[in-house]
């Protein structure tokens, strides 16, 4: 399998475990997008995201979360590849807050493969390009070998306890960067008096508002409940 950037998408499999830190993992993504012919990845798993390989990416995640709309939510069971060649002539009708965003964004693209253990879906891997286009069949069959690899990779190391998700400088471990949404939902939670679900609808609906990312929101209401 060949790739754009002379490194084959095999390659970048086999040197996965040598991403420890948060940086090399990065570098990987980037790596790998480009040999999936895409402008950037992220990947999801179990509504963390865990590894994206730019600002863009992770934007386009957060920007679902927000939303509780976009291609990479709501797969129905046994769904394949989603792919949207044409963010405005396709997707207005289906998301419409998403839309315009995205474009914002300057995403004119956007691919989701469906991360599962088994038949099991545990999350996704999102890419997307800032060129209209549909992917390869080579492209779709080797983003299929990412998700399926990711999968076995990212879950084998998720954190099984706080003490384990500090952050990059431990070999193989995965670095959760909505830790501080879950907590803020908590927290919502608990000064409502209202469930977890619904607090996490009061948090999505102030970060857009607001203009907010997702997790900036929840920092925002972390601070406001520490002492003085």
């Amino acid at each position: 399998m060949s790739s754009s950037g002379g490194v084959t998408v095999q390659e970048l499999l086999d040197g996965m475990d040598t991403a420890a830190s948060e940086e090399q993992r990065r570098m990987w993504a980037v790596n790998c997008a480009h040999a999936l012919g895409l402008d950037g990845v992220a990947v999801s798993v179990q509504g963390e995201l865990l590894w994206f390989s730019d600002q863009t990416s992770a934007r386009l995640e957060d920007v679902q979360a927000v939303l509780g709309q976009g291609p990479g939510l709501l797969f129905p069971a046994g769904e394949g590849v989603r792919e949207v060649p044409d963010v405005d002539r396709l997707m207005m009708r289906f998301w419409p807050q998403f839309v315009p965003e995205a474009q914002e964004l300057g995403v004119a693209a956007v691919f989701v493969w469906p991360v599962r253990i088994g038949a099991v879906q545990t999350g996704t891997l999102t890419g997307y390009r800032r060129t209209e286009g549909a992917l390869s069949e080579q492209q779709r069959a080797e983003g299929w070998l990412v998700a399926d690899t990711l999968a076995a990779h990212m879950l084998s190391r998720w954190p099984d306890s706080p003490a384990a998700q500090d952050g990059p400088g431990h070999a193989g471990a995965v670095d959760l960067h909505r830790a501080e949404v879950h907590q803020a939902t908590g927290v919502l939670s608990g000064k409502l008096d209202i469930s977890l679900p619904e607090a996490l609808v009061r948090l999505r609906a102030e970060a857009y508002s607001t203009g907010r990312t997702l997790m900036a929101t929840a920092h925002i209401i972390l601070e406001r409940e520490l002492p003085a």
